[in-house]
This record gives structure tokens, sequence and C-alpha cells, in this order.
């Protein structure tokens, strides 16, 4: 499975008072993401109904890629910058059933 494209469902629940500060930093992520080999779509939604919960949709073309990115630099950055902001978190990794 390690060869076959992965996507990545990250579900990030920002405590109220510090949902614009989650939110920056989220998009902060994006572009340096989107560059990053392996990287086929990173896509960042804000729920309709609560503001405060935000959903991270990836797709890579391996798992490998995506633990490479999972290791850079950045996204130390951003959980340093979050730390004690976000109420849950949560992370999928899921494959197409074609």
């Amino acid at each position: 499975m390690e060869n076959k494209q992965l996507t990545i469902v990250a579900r990030i629940l920002a405590k109220t008072e510090k949902r614009e500060l989650v939110k920056n930093e989220l998009l902060k992520l994006i572009a340096i993401t989107r560059a990053e080999e392996g990287c086929i779509n990173y896509d960042l939604h804000q729920d309709n109904e609560n503001e405060n919960l935000f959903l991270f949709y990836e797709n890579w073309e391996s798992r490998d890629l995506w633990q490479k990115h999972m290791g850079n630099t950045h996204l130390a950055d951003y959980m340093a910058a979050t730390d004690g902001a976000v109420e849950e978190f949560t992370l999928n990794e899921m494959t197409i059933i074609e």
C-alpha cells in the first residue's frame, strides 16, 4: 500500500477564543505544502455552521511522501504556534476504493 495514492482527512476543532489564531496558522501551511513533492491537493475547509471546525482534505502520491511532509519544519512551527489552541484533532489515512 506504500506506493498507492493516499488521502488524508484532518479535522481540527479550534477553541472558540483561539479560532482566528488557528485559522491563520492553518492558512500559512497551504502554499508551502502544495509545493512539496508528492502533494496532489491540499485543501482547507471551514464548517458552515461551526466556525471553529476546520478540515484539510489532502491527496498525496504515496504514504512515503506524506510521511516526509509530516516531518517538515513548517508543521512543527504550526504545532508550536497553536499549542493549547486546538480542542480536538483527528486524522484519517484513507485509500480510494475503485
